[in-house]
């Protein structure tokens, strides 16, 4: 798979990550060894970079990663975490003290001295603008407890904001066919900078590959069922923040599109990691057969004419109304 450079970190990732948002059970439950299994089977696909965050499973999907990577030490991994989720959302519990608390959790998940990269996880808009938390992350990297930091964001303004930290090393953002606004500003400041963008939710929370209809049911547990209108985060994180009914019309209009080499799913996944700028993007899986279709994608060449041009109409005719502003 094709490797690229992370940013500001200067490492080199996979083309596909892989998110393990899942891993945590937080979309339904997972074993712990169908979870080694992913990270397994996505390894040996040619993945290089797991992102991962404090709150997944509360700290189960880091111990996990942590886990595999202590069993295949020689295995060149990237691994990324999030913090700033444990605390209510408030500006003010974005302190040192606080990044020292949680990072030091991570630390013991992860089963490292260091970890690779710390992200603030979608934190109040006011963060973004603090030459206080900046400071304190800086001082994480001086006291050598992070190699770098980024941000993961919900709204194209706050990955501005954060792009121009000159520390900044990447930004974590939504970026899918149904979500175009980081295509505007967010990804060509990010190339100017030299700071990774890490696309996530690349399948609008499974919306593009096709398989869904008007009528699928998800477990009570699963995301996609108690924050469909945003009970309890940012309704964005849940397909992408688009209408339900109209994803799902839009989906197969664009999966008939795909090239026949590739499902809906692989198109999709190919159709961000060959947005210039893109670092890395992150689908996630809870199967070994999804882990290695999603790095599958990776590999697949520059996709037809057409379905660029689809992509752009049915954001136009679809979505662009209801999320372009929003986020």
């Amino acid at each position: 798979m094709e490797q690229r450079i992370l940013g500001r970190t200067g490492r080199t990732v996979s083309t596909v990550g892989l998110g393990t948002w899942q891993l945590g059970a937080d979309w339904g439950a997972v074993s712990e060894d169908e979870a080694l299994a992913v990270l397994d089977a996505s390894a040996e696909a040619g993945v290089t970079f797991f992102d991962t965050a404090d709150v997944y499973g509360d700290g189960r999907s880091e111990a996990i990663i942590g886990r595999f990577r202590a069993a295949n030490p020689d295995l060149p991994l990237t691994v990324a975490t999030k913090m700033g989720r444990r605390a209510e959302q408030l500006p003010e519990n974005y302190v040192l003290q606080n990044f020292r608390d949680w990072t030091d959790r991570s630390r013991r998940n992860l089963g490292v001295d260091r970890l690779d990269l710390v992200q603030l996880h979608c934190p109040p808009t006011p963060v973004f603008h603090s030459d206080e938390v900046f400071d304190a992350l800086d001082t994480l990297v001086d006291d050598g407890a992070i190699a770098n930091y980024g941000v993961s964001v919900e709204e194209a303004d706050q990955a501005l904001a954060a792009i121009a930290r000159p520390r900044t090393a990447t930004v974590q953002i939504i970026l899918n066919a149904f979500r175009l606004k980081p295509l505007d500003r967010v990804l060509p400041a990010a190339i100017e900078a030299g700071v990774g963008i890490i696309a996530r939710v690349p399948l609008a929370s499974g919306l593009l590959t096709a398989r869904y209809s008007a009528d699928t049911e998800f477990a009570a547990d699963d995301h996609r069922t108690f924050n469909r209108h945003g009970e309890a985060f940012d309704v964005g994180e849940t397909f992408a923040g688009v209408d339900y009914a109209d994803g799902v019309r839009a989906a197969r209009e664009l999966a008939a599109l795909a090239p026949d080499a590739a499902t809906p799913a692989q198109a999709a996944i190919a159709w961000v990691a060959q947005q210039s700028g893109v670092s890395s993007v992150i689908p996630g899986a809870r199967s070994v057969a999804q882990a290695q279709a999603n790095a599958a994608a990776g590999s697949l060449g520059p996709l037809p004419e057409a379905y660029l041009q689809r992509v752009a109409e049915l954001y136009d005719v679809n979505f662009r109304a209801t999320v372009h502003d929003r986020w």
